[in-house]
């Protein structure tokens, strides 16, 4: 066997900042208009020549906080049993490499300017090579397991008063902290828990998903394969918020703020 090294010929910018942030796949799932860029390494200058006549590029990249060892088989977020993971786009593979296939809005000395982000920052790039649609695109090939566009339809989620009101006070009072956009992806999936979904069951029967340290409040109505939330509420205990910790602030005034 021959062992192989690579080095990254630039880092991602980009607004998500953990992995639980990112879109599990760009366009279809959440990234569509997100804007990031790439910094590529002083010694590729050159390499970049000619690339700017090309509206999408792919990056190759290193899945850089996979955690735990390759795994043979995954449950990915939109199927009910667990597949190959040579079948799906999981990071947990014997190599962690991922692609992603970007618009390219502009390039500007070593940076370029995408769009359709689907990777959270920092992440290492080991190779750009531009998207050409003859090569590259092949409308009329099967998707294995997949299906369609989206195997699993999507469910309707609304939010009531309550809800969008404590939503605008967080988003305001934490410095534009949008769990509005994530709570919304995560149940277009369904009410079912998941790996990629912390959901479960509350004492009184309802249903709760955690979103960071947050936790959202909603019912399901199965009729019409729509959910609606109905609050949300910290994460954290209540001994945990008297501890004092500054980390905690903004948790011991929503607390204040709606009881």
């Amino acid at each position: 066997m021959v062992d192989f090294s690579v080095r990254p010929i630039g880092f991602v910018r980009s607004p998500f900042v953990e992995k639980v942030e990112a879109p599990r796949q760009a366009v279809a799932e959440g990234a569509e208009g997100v804007a990031g860029r790439v910094e590529v390494l002083p010694e590729h200058e050159h390499a970049l020549s000619d690339l700017e006549g090309f509206d999408r590029i792919w990056l190759l990249f290193w899945f850089h906080e996979a955690e735990g060892a390759a795994r043979s088989k995954v449950l990915p977020p939109r199927s009910d049993r667990k597949r190959g993971v040579f079948a799906t786009r999981s990071p947990h593979r014997p190599n962690p490499i991922g692609m992603s296939a970007v618009r390219l809005e502009s390039v500007e000395g070593l940076v370029l300017h995408v769009r359709d982000l689907d990777l959270i920052d920092g992440t290492p790039v080991l190779d750009i090579k531009p998207y050409i649609p003859y090569a590259d695109a092949f409308p009329d090939a099967k998707s294995g397991w997949v299906g369609g566009i989206d195997p699993r339809p999507s469910w309707a989620v609304t939010f009531t008063d309550e809800a969008e009101a404590q939503l605008a006070w967080l988003a305001a009072e934490g410095l534009g902290l949008d769990l509005r956009a994530r709570i919304k992806e995560a149940l277009a999936l369904g009410p079912q828990p998941h790996p990629y979904r912390r959901i479960k069951k509350t004492e009184d029967g309802g249903l709760l998903l955690a979103v960071k340290e947050w936790r959202a409040r909603f019912s399901v109505d199965l009729a019409h394969s729509s959910m609606k939330v109905l609050g949300l509420r910290s994460g954290f205990r209540a001994r945990e918020l008297a501890g004092g910790d500054l980390a905690l602030a903004l948790h011991r005034a929503f607390v204040a703020h709606f009881g």
